[in-house]
């Protein structure tokens, strides 16, 4: 099957150029943290995907970030050591199987978003396949710039786009790597725009969901009429009959309510099992997203397994966030830090059984 464009995507300024930079709104929470922590030095990281053409539109699809943990911050000047290169291909391929290393990025605090002959030498280096990205950020001013290597050379691109899916991999990623950054599990969030952006998204398959109950009740309402009618006309003047036909209506109502309060149920269950997204939001997921679309396991390490029982506390009967945060550290300061680990945007939207990610 042809690959085809996301269909859920936000863009970011002018996206006029060749190739079409897609980032994957986990990828980009993630990078957005590392520039948050490079305030007094810099950071870096490898960024993860794969290049694709789709209706002969050249793409580079950047669906993981690896961070650059021994990137020489000390010295004055940039360095990149080949044991750096070797390590981030080898992370490459235990958490991103069938991904490759499609360029880097780049966040100093104070520096301006413009290309010098040290970045230019690294890129064409390490990082020379055509339409190989490279990311630079001010740290300090929050401004950025993204790169593409076309004809030998790094050309700045007008905008990207940033797209929504399903992404496993990245999340067991951060979940694994949010202790070596010192990221906190109240910080292992989505921002704010990524978090809307998602909301949004679920907003437009409730809203599906509800369009196709609505169709339901309305056909088997229209049924129940046709059939109530057909029965009438037969029966009119059989009074013995028309007892029959009074039974046969009060069945079949009692079944399309039965049909309704089903329906209503599983819809009530499907929603208070939604994840999200979420996902930094969230750091469990079902078992199918744990899947690929050929149905095969993901090689890399589960949410589980990353974390311990100690990390988790299962909702009892009557838990609110507030007694949860009070009972296990004596407080309620620790709500608000609970609500944003495990992406509720209402502490008093939880159900008993559920298992709550803790800082």
């Amino acid at each position: 099957m042809e690959r085809q464009f996301p269909k859920n995507v936000r863009q970011v300024g002018n996206v006029s150029d060749t190739p079409k930079i897609y980032v994957e709104d986990y990828v980009d929470t993630y990078l957005n943290q590392i520039k948050d922590k490079a305030k007094e030095k810099r950071a870096g990281a490898f960024l993860v995907g794969e290049y694709v053409t789709i209706n002969e539109q050249e793409c580079v699809y950047i669906t993981g970030a690896l961070w650059m943990k021994n990137l020489n911050t000390d010295s004055t000047e940039l360095q990149i050591e080949d044991s750096l290169i070797e390590e981030g291909k080898k992370e490459c391929a235990e958490f991103f199987e069938g991904k490759k290393i499609v360029g880097w990025y780049l966040a100093a605090p104070g520096r301006p978003v413009v290309l010098d002959n040290k970045i230019v030498n690294i890129h064409e280096k390490y990082f020379s396949e055509k339409n190989s990205v490279f990311i630079l950020r001010d740290s300090l001013e929050n401004e950025e710039a993204y790169f593409a290597y076309k004809y030998h050379e790094l050309m700045q691109m007008g905008g990207h786009y940033v797209f929504y899916e399903k992404n496993p991999a990245m999340q067991n990623y951060m979940i694994s790597s949010r202790r070596k950054i010192g990221v906190t599990p109240s910080e292992m969030v989505e921002d704010r725009a990524a978090k809307d952006f998602r909301s949004t998204v679920r907003e437009r398959m409730e809203l599906q969901e509800q369009r196709a109950n609505s169709r339901l009740v309305y056909v088997t309402s229209v049924l129940l009429v046709v059939i109530v009618m057909a029965i009438g006309i037969s029966t009119m003047n059989n009074y013995d009959k028309m007892n029959s036909v009074q039974n046969s209506i009060e069945t079949l109502s009692e079944t399309v309510r039965g049909n309704a309060d089903s329906k209503n149920t599983e819809t009530a269950e499907a929603a208070a099992d939604e994840p999200k997204a979420e996902a930094a939001e969230t750091e469990e997921k079902a078992p199918e997203e744990e899947k690929t679309s050929e149905g095969t396991e993901l090689p890399t390490s589960t949410i589980q397994e990353e974390l311990s029982e100690q990390d988790y506390y299962i909702v009892q009967r009557g838990d609110t966030l507030d007694k949860i945060s009070l009972r296990l550290y004596g407080n309620t300061e620790e709500t608000e830090a609970i609500c944003k680990m495990n992406g509720l945007s209402d502490g008093n939207l939880i159900f008993i059984g559920q298992k709550l990610l803790l800082p």
